[in-house]
């Protein structure tokens, strides 16, 4: 993966941005940016991890990494990729946490535009418009519900990423609290108090972010349904449905349409 550090000296460039195209299993190793990052998959699927949160990354949609954020990214399929590197004091960004961005008409439009922009001269009155464009657009997205907060704490890290790696796995909750070597009273306790989120609340975010990976690569509902721990494609749907308003088969139209 290309990265900022590549294109030389471009202190008086507020936006950079380039292109890229990774194989089935790329695995950026863990890194960080003197710029904030903007990481759009318009195609494929990312998973992106920071030291207190992990992202999956569908299509269509970004990821917004702060400077000096330490993150590594890996790609479950074949990813499309649009990146951009913004100087966060003079793009009035710096107040923007690490968080999945839904992507509207006009800002996928400017983003692609952006990303094609060559760095070996100044910025044109155009450029400089659509920068102008992207940031406000930006600004006014919603954050989607594509992540999780990690804990802090050795034991139940431990346990989160067991729980990310197999989100199938039914362990029920004393099982859990026995895996980390806590009683069920402290083990929820801390996890509330360094996530923000209950166990089973936690679990549940993993289980959509791991849907909806393997439904972005064409896998099946049915198959889904079993690989993230329900027991029927009825009762996954369901879910489905009353966590994004719609049912899988029509998300995924919605985002193939996109």
């Amino acid at each position: 993966m290309k990265h900022y550090s590549d294109f030389g000296d471009l202190t008086h460039w507020p936006v950079v941005g380039m292109h890229d195209e990774y194989s089935t299993g790329f695995r950026d190793e863990p890194h960080s940016h003197s710029r904030a990052q903007l990481l759009y998959a318009s195609s494929g699927v990312m998973s992106v991890t920071v030291e207190n949160a992990s992202f999956v990354v569908p299509p269509q949609r970004a990821v917004w990494i702060p400077s000096h954020h330490v993150h590594s990214v890996s790609c479950r399929g074949p990813v499309s990729l649009r990146t951009l590197y913004l100087d966060e004091e003079s793009t009035g960004l710096s107040d923007l946490g690490c968080h999945v961005v839904e992507i509207s008409d006009l800002l996928r439009a400017l983003i692609v535009e952006l990303a094609t922009i060559e760095t070996t001269r100044p910025h044109t009155e155009r450029e400089k418009t659509i920068i102008q464009l992207m940031i406000g657009e930006l600004k006014n997205m919603p954050n989607a519900p594509y992540g999780v907060p990690m804990p802090s704490d050795y034991r139940l890290l431990r346990i989160c990423k067991t729980i990310m790696s197999n989100p199938g796995d039914t362990a029920s909750l004393d099982e859990l609290a026995s895996e980390a070597g806590m009683g069920r009273r402290t083990f929820t306790r801390l996890f509330k108090q360094q996530t923000g989120m209950g166990v089973a609340s936690w679990r549940h975010q993993v289980r959509l972010m791991e849907a909806i990976s393997l439904l972005s690569i064409g896998k099946p509902i049915t198959s889904v349904a079993f690989d993230v721990g329900y027991e029927s494609a009825s009762a996954f749907t369901a879910m489905f449905n009353r966590s994004f308003g719609v049912p899988p088969s029509q998300y995924m139209a919605r985002s193939a349409a996109a």
